[in-house]
């Protein structure tokens, strides 16, 4: 060794030769990391009868692929390895959504719409009567609506703790008519309740709740706690009778053919999105549709919401769930509840 092999510049040097191996290194840890993680975690949420055998086949996957990638060092083992999460994929594929499961009762009865000319008919409208969060009068009705008398369209959102996440829905307001609310949900079974982590392993089939404000508003603010939001959309009318067809043949598909709730590509806020691109929305992706919980801001920011407030003003002005509370026994419940609220036509 020299005294020019110890000189700064040569050590700079080998140190900048080795990062591209290293960040390959890297990424080849974080891809085997999650390949890893995905599959215990497929497993553990699979179909598989009794929780102590999904548990267990689960952590002896993870450990045995820990052992076999990174501790054993033998390509034989990798080999082992890359056979057993084949035969997951393989079990993965056969989980299918399905109609026939023990449902709760409020996701028991799929709309469905009849669509004649300017007409619309649906049934399985939800109108339940609330004492509690879980006593309820089931009622599910039909109703009408006329294209042509449809008018508006109001955006929800609805947080069950502070943060980024939140819950959206969107209601069809006509000159004629109380709103029409569509919230794309999970459809749970008897005993479940909502794992985010769950829902992106086939975990919940997929709904869109179509009922009458009172309903759906009233039981996450008056029984469930949450704080909810409500803005009008500044788009023209004929845009929001296309986006109700769109989502009225997405709930007649989801009656003929069930599909899966998925957290990031099968959602509330993320389907608002991809429905709005079909009746001509543009622009670019944006991370608030998935912090969903911000894309109020984001609705702002691209002129969605009136600008006539500043935006923490105009949420302040936003929030109803005061008002809904005021308003149940109210016959003009949904009026009430906006009497405040920016933007809103009377």
């Amino acid at each position: 060794m020299t005294a020019n092999d110890l000189r700064p510049d040569s050590i700079r040097a080998g140190w900048l030769r080795r990062i591209p191996g290293r960040l390959f290194k890297g990424i080849r840890f974080l891809f085997l990391a999650l390949v890893l993680a995905w599959a215990s975690l497929a497993i553990y949420f699979s179909t598989l009868p009794w929780t102590w055998l999904r548990i267990g086949l689960a952590v002896a996957f993870a450990a045995f692929g820990i052992w076999a990638l990174w501790i054993a060092r033998r390509p034989r083992m990798r080999w082992v390895f890359a056979a057993l999460y084949v035969l997951v994929l393989v079990g993965w594929s056969f989980i299918q959504p399905s109609h026939d499961r023990d449902w709760r009762q409020d996701v028991g009865v799929m709309p469905r719409a009849t669509i004649d000319g300017d007409r619309v008919r649906i049934s399985g409208v939800r109108n339940f009567d609330y004492s509690s969060r879980d006593d309820f009068t089931v009622r599910y009705e039909e109703r009408e609506a006329s294209l042509p008398h449809l008018t508006g369209l109001d955006f929800f959102i609805s947080y069950w703790m502070p943060g980024p996440v939140g819950h959206t829905f969107l209601s069809f307001t006509f000159d004629n008519a109380p709103p029409l609310n569509i919230s794309i949900e999970t459809r749970p079974e008897v005993g479940e309740g909502f794992d985010p982590l769950a829902s992106l392993f086939k975990k919940y089939e997929l709904i869109y709740v179509v009922g009458e404000e009172r309903d759906i508003v009233g039981v996450r603010t008056n029984f469930r706690g949450e704080d909810v939001y409500v803005y009008r959309l500044r788009v023209p009318a004929e845009v929001a009778r296309n986006l109700l067809l769109v989502y009225l043949e997405r709930i007649n598909e989801l009656a003929d053919r069930p599909e899966f709730y998925h957290l990031l590509s099968n959602s509330c806020t993320i389907n608002i999105v991809r429905y709005a691109n079909l009746v001509g929305r543009s622009g670019d992706f944006d991370l608030r549709h998935y912090l969903n919980g911000w894309v109020d801001r984001y609705f702002y920011d691209t002129r969605l919401l009136t600008t006539e407030f500043p935006f923490a003003e105009l949420r302040q002005r936003s929030r109803v769930d005061a008002s809904v509370k005021a308003s149940e026994e109210i016959e003009d419940f949904s009026q009430h509840i906006r009497e405040s609220v920016p933007g809103m036509r009377p």
